[in-house]
């Protein structure tokens, strides 16, 4: 692998030229950021977001998909955005709202050979997984979901603009055999968690979503908020569920600090792989 470095130092990228890319980036337009913030306070009521939902066609058109799909088992086709938050809830009406304002509002990846598709789709399932985890925690779900679906965010920032250099980390994990976050380190010299991290503190994530994007490769730092743990955790589970259909899926090792700190079941564990099945197909259908 040292050979590989030496061969390919002239790619690298400083923090400096990943932060003046950053600074180039439109931020989320305002009315996402209004809907965001409404979902994140307790005190919305469901009529507030049904009226909202209602002025976005798109986003209309998304919820009355996901409510006719197998999983909440209508028993006739859902046709008012009333049926389908009924049928859909609370919660699940915040996060499909999150997921659709994400993944239509961030850097869109022109890069060869990267997947924006099973991206999305494997930051979905995580999101997903990690809500689960957290609700057999009996911690606040609303919060893990969104930290799952933006841990790694930084890989989006970097196949987006630095689209030829990441073809040089794809080439570098598929000949070497390596993950794609050892191929980031040998070829640019930084990672896709440093580039999330710089995002996060421009954008203003809160701070438990910083500490999920810092230590969803290495949650073992005890100064970390529980979520790292939790996001890292979900993020094994769903590469071994190969939700993506990636015939290079790695699945990466699981921390034991992570592992013991969450102290689930196995029972706990098979119920969580199940749900997170079902309920990724189902949530699935806003980016098809």
């Amino acid at each position: 692998m040292s050979q590989y470095i030496k061969d390919h130092n002239n790619h690298e990228i400083s923090l400096e030229e990943v932060i003046n890319k950053i600074n180039d980036l439109p931020t989320l337009p305002q009315v996402a950021q209004e809907m965001l913030s409404d979902l994140n306070s307790d005190d919305i009521s469901l009529d507030t977001i049904v009226e909202k939902v209602a002025l976005d066609q798109s986003l209309a058109a998304k919820v009355l998909k996901v409510a006719n799909t197998s999983y909440y088992g209508a028993n006739s086709k859902v046709v008012t955005i009333q049926q389908a938050i009924s049928m859909l809830g609370t919660k699940n009406l915040k996060n499909l709202i999150r997921t659709s304002i994400f993944t239509h509002n961030l850097p869109v990846a022109n890069c060869r050979g990267f997947d924006s598709f099973g991206f999305w789709r494997h930051n979905i399932a995580t999101a997903i997984c990690a809500e689960l985890i957290s609700r057999s925690l009996h911690l606040k779900h609303d919060f893990a979901f969104t930290a799952g679906l933006l841990h790694d965010i930084g890989r989006l920032v970097l196949v987006s603009r630095f689209p030829k250099k990441y073809e040089e980390v794809i080439r570098c994990a598929t000949e070497k055999d390596c993950s794609l976050l050892d191929a980031e380190r040998t070829i640019l010299g930084v990672d896709h968690v440093s580039v999330g991290l710089i995002l996060a503190l421009q954008w203003n994530f809160s701070d438990a979503i910083q500490d999920a994007i810092r230590g969803h490769h290495e949650p073992d730092h005890k100064e970390l908020n529980s979520i790292a743990s939790i996001v890292h955790v979900a993020n094994a589970i769903v590469h071994a569920l190969d939700l993506c259909d990636n015939p290079h899926e790695m699945v990466p090792a699981v921390s034991q600090f992570a592992w013991d700190n969450l102290g689930l079941s196995e029972e706990a564990y098979i119920a969580i792989f199940e749900e997170t099945e079902m309920r990724f197909e189902a949530l699935n259908q806003i980016i098809q």
